[in-house]
C-alpha cells in the first residue's frame, strides 16, 4: 500500500505541488497522469525517498502489510519498501545482466543464499534467461527495460513504481510489459506515471490526475469522467 496524505513540496523556482491525496492499493495498478511539468516526477521521487516533503505524509506498507512507515520521517526506509523503474535507466553498460542483478541484490542486504534464489526467480519472471550472460550494452531497448524491472524486483518489494515504462518500446514489447505488470499487481501495489492515456485504459484500475501541481481527480477512469462531465482524461489534463 502507498498512501499520499496532503503532500506538498515547493521549489525556489516558485513551482509547487500541493494538496495531493491518494492511495495505491495492493492488487491494483494506479496511473499518475498529467502534462509535462505537472509535478508527476516530483511526486514519484518523494515516494521513492529522493525528495523531502514540505508538509504532509507518504506512508508505505511493510512487506507483511502489518504496518506502515511514514517515509517523510524515515526516508531511508523507502529503498527497502519500494522498487523503482526510472524512465531512463542508468544501467552499467559493461556489466553482464547476471552480475548487475547480483550486485543489486547485495545492495539490498540479501544473504548469499537469498541472492541466488532471488536471481533465479527474477530472471525467470522477467524472461531474461537468454541474455543473463550478455553485457547490458548489447541489449535491445526492450531487454534493458526488463533488466531495469528486474533490479526493482530483486528484493521482492511490496510496492513498485514505474516512470513512463513504455517509452521507446515497440508494440509487442508493450503488450509483454502489460502482461508482466498485471501479473505483478496480484501481489504488489503498483504506481505508473504515464502521459500515454491508452495505457491507463488498457492497464490501470485507478487514476490520479495532476495539473499544475494540483490533484484534480482520483478514482477509476469511469468515475472521473462521469464526475467531471468529460469524454476523456485528455480534457482534464
Amino acid at each position: 500500500m502507498i498512501r499520499v496524505c496532503d503532500f506538498s513540496k515547493a521549489y525556489k523556482s516558485s513551482f509547487q505541488i500541493s494538496g495531493i491525496n491518494f492511495s495505491v492499493e495492493p492488487g491494483k495498478i494506479t496511473a499518475l497522469v498529467g502534462a509535462n511539468g505537472s509535478g508527476k516526477t516530483t511526486l514519484i521521487k518523494a515516494i521513492c525517498g529522493f525528495h523531502y516533503a514540505d508538509s504532509g505524509k507518504i506512508l508505505l506498507s511493510r512487506e507483511d502489510a502489518s504496518s506502515e512507515v511514514d517515509i517523510t520521517q524515515k526516508t531511508e526506509m523507502a529503498m527497502s519498501l519500494t522498487g523503482y523503474v526510472p524512465e531512463v535507466s542508468n544501467l552499467p553498460p559493461e556489466l553482464k545482466v547476471y552480475d548487475f542483478l547480483k550486485y543489486a541484490a547485495k545492495t539490498h542486504g540479501l544473504s548469499d543464499e537469498a541472492v541466488e534464489k532471488a536471481l533465479e526467480d527474477v530472471i525467470k519472471k522477467c524472461n531474461l534467461g537468454e541474455v543473463s550472460s550478455k553485457k547490458i550494452k548489447t541489449l535491445s531497448k526492450g531487454f534493458r527495460q526488463r533488466v531495469s524491472l528486474a533490479q526493482a524486483l530483486i528484493f521482492n518489494p511490496p510496492n513498485l513504481i514505474l516512470d513512463e515504462p513504455i517509452t521507446g518500446l515497440d508494440p509487442l514489447q508493450i503488450v509483454e510489459l502489460r502482461k508482466d505488470l498485471k501479473e505483478l499487481s496480484k501481489t504488489k501495489s503498483i504506481l505508473i506515471s504515464t502521459h500515454i492515456l491508452q495505457e491507463v485504459e488498457e492497464l490501470c484500475d485507478n487514476v490520479v490526475v495532476i495539473k499544475n501541481g494540483k490533484q484534480i481527480a482520483f478514482g477509476s477512469e469511469k468515475e472521473i469522467l462521469e464526475k467531471n462531465g468529460a469524454k476523456s482524461l485528455e480534457e482534464l489534463i
